[in-house]
C-alpha cells in the first residue's frame, strides 16, 4: 500500500521553504514533487534578529512561530493536489539557537496551528530527544544516510553543507555515526553578501576566482578543533536516538 508524506525543511541560511511530497511503497521511496517558498526579506531579517540576544525575544519568537506555520501551510497548499492523500507532515522549524554543548535546541514552530490551517497531522519537535541522549540534534540524518547510500562493502562518508556543514560515516561494519563539523552556507552566504553585495555565490562563480591564502589557511588548519577525536562528540546513531513519534503528534 502506498503511502504519502509531506517534509518540510527550512534550514539556518534562511533561503525558505523547501517543501516535498514523497510516497512510500514497502521500502520503495519516490519524491512525487517538491515545490519552494522563498523567505520575505522583513521574515527572514527578524528570524536573523533572533539569533543573537535582544529585547522581548519571547514575544516575539512566538510571533515568529505563527508567522512561520503560515508560510508552511501556503508552501504545502502549492506543493498538493486535490487528489494527493497525505497521512503527515514532517516539519521541525526554523533554528534560531542551537547549543548542544548546553543540552538544548531550539526550533520556533507552531505544529497544532500548521495542523489546523493544513487539516493534516503534523509530527514535529526532530531535534530535542536527541540532544537529551547525548547527540547533536540531528537524529534523522544518519538514518537517512545509511538508507539511501550505506553500502556492504564500501565505507562511505557523507558531506551536507547546509547551513551549518555536517558529515554521517557510514562504515560497512560498526557504528553509524553523524556530527556537525564546521560552517556551511550560513556564514558563506552572509561573507558573499558582505563583499559582492548578493545573497550567496551562485555556482561557486565567485569563489572560483579566489585564491588560496596559503599562510592563512595552515592558521586556520591549526585550531585545536581539529586535532579532536571526531567519535569523541560524533553521535552514534541507533533507533532511540528518533523521538518517540507518540510524544510529537498534533492532530489535525
Amino acid at each position: 500500500m502506498q503511502h504519502q508524506y509531506v517534509g518540510l525543511m527550512s534550514g539556518t541560511s534562511l533561503d525558505g521553504v523547501d517543501a516535498a511530497l514523497v510516497s512510500f511503497d514497502g521500502c520503495h521511496c519516490k519524491v512525487a514533487r517538491t515545490f519552494f517558498l522563498p523567505y520575505p526579506e522583513k521574515l527572514k531579517q527578524a528570524l536573523l534578529a533572533l539569533h543573537m540576544p535582544g529585547d522581548n525575544e519571547l514575544e516575539l519568537s512566538q510571533i515568529m512561530c505563527n508567522q512561520l506555520a503560515r508560510l508552511y501551510a501556503e508552501a504545502i497548499c502549492n506543493l498538493l493536489d486535490p487528489s494527493d492523500n497525505v497521512r503527515a507532515i514532517g516539519c521541525h522549524g526554523q533554528t534560531v539557537r542551537h547549543r548542544p554543548e548546553l543540552g538544548f535546541t531550539l526550533q520556533l514552530n507552531n505544529p497544532s496551528l500548521l495542523a489546523e490551517l493544513t487539516r493534516i497531522t503534523v509530527v514535529a519537535d526532530f531535534r530535542s530527544r536527541d540532544i537529551a541522549a547525548g547527540g547533536q540534534g540531528a537524529p534523522l540524518v544518519p538514518a537517512f544516510h545509511e538508507a539511501a547510500f550505506g553500502h556492504p562493502t564500501t565505507h562511505r562518508v557523507i558531506v551536507n553543507i547546509g547551513g551549518i556543514s555536517n558529515l554521517t560515516d557510514l562504515p560497512p561494519n560498526g557504528n553509524i555515526t553523524g556530527f556537525d563539523c564546521g560552517p556551511g552556507n550560513l556564514l558563506m552566504d552572509a561573507w558573499c553578501f558582505q563583499h559582492s553585495g548578493l545573497p550567496y555565490d551562485r555556482d561557486g562563480i565567485w569563489a572560483a576566482k579566489g585564491e588560496t591564502i596559503e599562510v592563512l589557511l595552515e592558521k586556520l588548519l591549526a585550531h585545536p578543533f581539529f586535532k579532536q577525536d571526531p567519535y569523541q562528540f560524533g553521535i552514534i546513531f541507533c533507533p532511540t536516538f528518533i523521538p518517540d513519534v507518540s510524544e510529537c503528534f498534533f492532530n489535525g
